[in-house]
């Protein structure tokens, strides 16, 4: 009887390891989806919010021109931010693997480049406003230098700004990981292929990139998700003359129109949750984690 009792306790160990985490989950995520998916489905008039069930929310979001223009363009921002992010992190993650050899000036390089951290988004954010502005700092150095005439006018409140200020935001988010997948690569491997006779490139192409491939994958996915998340930044940097999803949800929201808000977000969600299942099928990060 006490080994029948003991087994059926043993048993539902991993359960009880577990529930904490799961009830985290569906408390703190899943319970704010489904009110989003329910709400999405509402209608309203501006004013009051009528619970009846009703199409028309994805209807007019997924006939409007307007709905796949803003996709476009906040797709268009992650994706030019995941590549320079991507080149950015890479490259300072490979030197402070490969070139800097003490540990301690290694953590410290990698501390050094959380300090912008330590301030808040919105204070580094507008920071690039008195460097980029037309009496800017950048602008009055290159007209004193006699590289141009005239203030250069897009390099504030454009798509040019929004960019360069998300790659800011969010390089470190890329630095990191891919910084902790080539720390686990075995020198030894480095020496071997360098006394077969591989070049410097043929070591990184063969080698360090397919070893750093799951560092890569979880920073692609922090960026992403970073960027899609973000209303923000376009509103401040573009000047009001570009546009993401979310700024559009925080519009709907400011107008009382939570139920086409809901659906916008539901849609948000479903196409961020694909261009993650896309990355993680490139890279199979648990196979790789658990190595």
């Amino acid at each position: 009887m006490s080994s029948r009792s003991s087994g059926g306790i043993s048993g539902l160990g991993p359960y009880l390891q577990v529930a904490p985490l799961a009830l985290f989950t569906i408390a703190f995520v899943g319970v704010p989806i489904t009110t989003l998916f329910v709400l999405s489905f509402w209608q309203t008039d501006g004013i009051f919010i009528y619970r009846e069930f009703t199409l028309d929310n994805y209807r007019e979001m997924l006939t409007s021109r307007l709905t796949y223009e803003l996709f476009f363009t906040t797709i268009k921002f992650a994706a030019i931010t995941l590549v320079a992010t991507t080149i950015i992190g890479f490259t300072c993650s490979y030197f402070l693997v490969f070139h800097v050899r003490r540990l301690k000036w290694q953590i410290a390089l990698l501390l050094l480049c959380t300090i912008p951290f330590w301030t808040s988004n919105v204070i580094r954010m507008i920071s690039w406003i008195p460097f980029l502005g037309r009496e800017g700092i950048f602008n009055q150095t290159i007209i004193a230098m006699g590289l141009t005439n005239q203030p250069l006018d897009f390099l504030l409140y454009s798509e040019f700004a929004v960019v360069l200020t998300y790659i800011h935001l969010y390089t470190l988010f890329m630095i990191v990981p891919i910084f902790n997948s080539m720390a686990k690569i075995n020198p030894n491997v480095i020496e071997a292929a360098r006394d077969a006779g591989a070049s410097g490139w043929q070591i990184l192409y063969t080698l360090i990139i397919p070893l750093s491939k799951t560092g890569i994958a979880l920073g692609s996915i922090f960026v992403v998700t970073l960027v899609m998340a973000d209303f923000f930044v376009v509103r401040v940097m573009s000047g009001g003359q570009s546009a993401s999803v979310v700024s559009a949800m925080k519009n709907q929201i400011d107008n009382l129109f939570y139920p086409q808000a809901a659906a916008m977000a539901m849609m948000l969600i479903a196409v961020v949750a694909l261009l993650v299942s896309g990355i993680l099928r490139v890279v199979d990060i648990r196979a790789e984690l658990a190595r």
